[in-house]
């Protein structure tokens, strides 16, 4: 029986992983090594490890959770989990874990458009965060958004700032209409757009070409995407969590000390936020250890 079962062993899973080893609590990580940021090349923005490999990343801290004795890794997936008595039971590796908490810690999967070649181009042309990868495009890049909803137009002005006016370009690809005030606010800020549907993209790194279904074909040193994401697996519907709603997707409802709607079950990182960064899946997965160990110590009425 272990205090906390963490399912996600990456930056948020790492983070609550910490947190519950140096209080000297059993914890079990159960990892199946999918990052979401496994397709970049370097992470960025996050204080002390800027332009560090993501994997390096990850490394480091794991020999720094794997140092404390009561903590145990397993690689492996987590499969069925279920309520038993004051605690819970998962499948993983062929055998039962049972813990008296949960954190869920999964990470989400990213849905792009069915566009040919977006897939093969994640995280190395093609990004979802100007804040991780905006930088690094260089200034006075031409930079375009593939829209994937109405939430287009505050990603198309947050990427005009990382280039130069006129070097932004909205890829509509029938995905919503901007109305009379946006388009006003995009040709204040020089904001092209581009109404016919892309069939493909192509090009290498550092740029990328986009195809037109009329035929025509721009090039772009960087794209960007605000992808659909879902949690992985079927937590939520096995322990009953409830999930909130944001525009790109689903993620777990939790409150500030990050337990979900499910007494003594916890999510973190970018499962539990509609904000993807490894700064916020840091603090979250902290909070989310921190939650989780004063759960452990006061009825639920005192925390």
């Amino acid at each position: 029986m272990f205090d906390v079962i963490i399912v996600g062993g990456s930056y948020a899973g790492l983070a609550a992983a910490l947190q519950l080893g140096r209080a000297r609590r059993s914890v079990l990580v159960v990892d199946a090594g999918l990052r979401r940021n496994r397709f970049a090349a370097s992470s960025h923005g996050f204080l002390g490890q800027d332009g560090q490999a993501p994997q390096a990343i990850s490394a480091k801290g794991r020999a720094e959770v794997s140092a404390y004795p009561s903590v145990r890794w397993l690689e492996a997936t987590a499969g069925q989990v279920r309520a038993v008595g004051d605690g819970f039971a998962l499948r993983a590796g062929g055998e039962e874990h049972a813990s008296r908490r949960l954190i869920l810690a999964t990470g989400v999967v990213d849905e792009l458009p069915a566009v040919e070649g977006l897939t093969e181009r994640w995280g190395k042309t093609v990004f979802h965060c100007p804040y991780c990868h905006g930088y690094e495009l260089g200034e006075g890049r031409r930079l375009a958004v593939l829209a994937t909803g109405p939430h287009a137009f505050h990603q198309a002005v947050l990427i005009s700032d990382w280039t130069a006016p006129g070097l932004t370009t909205l890829l509509l690809h029938d995905a919503y209409e901007p109305d009379d005030a946006e388009l006003r606010t995009f040709a204040a800020r020089g904001i092209r757009i581009e109404r016919a549907r892309v069939a493909r993209v192509g090009g290498e790194a550092p740029q990328l070409d986009v195809r037109f279904s009329d035929g025509r074909e721009l090039t772009f040193d960087g794209l960007f995407i605000s992808s659909r994401t879902h949690v992985p697996g079927s937590f939520a519907e096995q322990l009953g969590c409830e999930l909130a709603q944001s525009p790109v997707g689903a993620f777990y409802q939790t409150d500030e000390t990050k337990e979900t709607t499910v007494p003594g079950v916890f999510a973190c990182g970018d499962a539990a936020l509609p904000f993807g960064s490894v700064t916020f899946a840091v603090a979250d997965g902290a909070r989310a250890g921190f939650g989780a160990h004063r759960s452990l110590l006061f009825p639920r009425a005192e925390h």
